[in-house]
């Protein structure tokens, strides 16, 4: 027995403990980190002043909209773990099955993801200052081709249940033929706050179709993929089109006025953006005189409008009576977060950044680059705040419903007993 319990005791103290893994895979993570930057520096150097910002405008282009739906995968994350950790049971919520994805295989995509793109980035970066433009080329083609890949690939791996729950939602929000369910308009909700991604991500795909990658054709503004297309507003204004429709199908099978007033809502963001893209098409009197000042008005009575949503209708009234009548405790008010200042910090950044959304709708102002990455990125950290409270509410109305239910059920006399304060012994 000694001798054939040694090898065990061995094979046990040969594995490592998962801190110890933990912390070399920071390590490998942190020399990566290192090593792209590095080599994405000195590939940038290597090229004239002239060229400089232009190229890395070009690279930022095809990899911008990858690097943020990173982010957004990492918030969402985040997200499901504060569920998971409260009271919040978020796949009832969104009628998932029992193989969703938790918070740490979210966290693995996002972690992949996190490493490829950038990988891609220094490489398209390295081989075009070395001269290698036709392999430069390719860097970004294959990336997309490969994201495409993923995510209609037909076999069981990959987590295939999640990403065909991912396809069929995109397919009922731009066909919004059928009842509109939560994960409908609550997927559509995000997908308005990344408006400027799929605008990128539409220039991208046009340029590589036109194979206009690593080359100086596009550089003019007026050209098929430049900055002033045609095709820009339209990209932007879909997303918020397609949840238009969705209030207009709910209305239709509700009759709640409230889904026409969301509709409007939404139907204040298509002249912010058509009104933007008509600068490169009237003259500069008519722009200065007529057209911007019908630009401010619309992109105040849109962020307004969409704040005020924001906090009564898709937060409900509960987030003022939080504030305003803390020492009066409601069905919501001890939910997830009990701490008052978290309520005045939640409303007074929401209004703040509804106001710089309409920076990265309009095309007039989208001229820095590095900016407009910052803007989306705060509107992506608004809505995933924004998410939390969302669905916070929902989980709010449903407990309350299922408990007028449980309440109904129990007969009239036995409500009165419960509802009665006067009990004598």
């Amino acid at each position: 027995m000694k001798a054939t319990a040694s090898p065990i005791h061995t094979a046990v103290a040969i594995i490592p403990s998962p801190n110890l893994l933990w912390r070399f895979k920071m390590i490998l993570f942190l020399i990566w980190g290192f090593g792209c930057c590095k080599i994405g520096w000195d590939s940038v150097m290597r090229m004239s002043v002239d060229l400089r910002d232009l190229f890395l405008y070009e690279a930022f282009l095809y990899y911008n909209p990858l690097l943020l739906v990173t982010m957004m995968v990492w918030l969402w994350g985040v997200n499901i773990w504060v569920f998971s950790q409260g009271s919040v049971n978020y796949a009832k919520i969104f009628d998932l099955d029992q193989n969703h994805l938790t918070h740490n295989e979210i966290w693995k995509c996002s972690t992949w993801m996190t490493i490829i793109v950038p990988t891609s980035m220094t490489a398209y970066l390295y081989l075009y200052s070395h001269g290698e433009v036709s392999l430069a080329a390719s860097q970004p083609v294959l990336l997309y081709i490969a994201v495409a890949v993923v995510l209609i690939f037909p076999f069981d791996i990959f987590y295939l249940s999640s990403r065909y729950f991912l396809l069929r939602t995109l397919w009922r929000i731009a066909l919004p033929l059928q009842a509109i369910s939560f994960p409908d308009f609550f997927l559509a909700d995000i997908l308005t706050s990344m408006a400027k991604v799929f605008s990128d991500l539409e220039r991208s795909v046009c340029r590589m179709v036109h194979r206009q990658v690593a080359t100086i054709a596009w550089f003019e503004a007026d050209s098929i993929c430049g900055s002033h297309s045609k095709v820009i507003p339209l990209v932007l204004v879909f997303p918020y089109l397609c949840r238009l429709l969705q209030c207009l199908r709910q209305y239709k099978d509700t009759k709640e006025k409230s889904s026409l007033l969301n509709a409007l809502k939404y139907s204040t963001a298509v002249p912010v953006i058509f009104l933007s893209a008509l600068k490169y098409d009237v003259s500069p009197d008519s722009w200065i005189s007529i057209y911007r000042p019908l630009w401010l008005l619309s992109s105040v009575i849109n962020s307004l409008y969409s704040f005020y949503w924001d906090v009564t209708r898709d937060w409900d009234m509960s987030a003022f009576s939080r504030i305003f009548k803390f020492n009066r405790p409601n069905f919501c008010s001890n939910l997830l977060y009990g701490r008052q200042w978290f309520y005045f910090w939640v409303i007074g950044s929401n209004l703040i950044l509804r106001c710089a959304w309409t920076y990265k709708l309009s095309a007039h102002l989208r001229h820095n680059y590095i900016t407009v990455f910052t803007f989306t990125a705060l509107e992506m950290l608004r809505r995933f705040q924004w998410i939390f409270f969302r669905v916070e509410n929902e989980w709010t109305k449903m407990t309350k419903s299922s408990f007028q239910i449980a309440m109904s059920e129990i007969p009239i006399e036995e409500q009165q007993l419960l509802a009665s304060t006067n009990h004598e012994v």
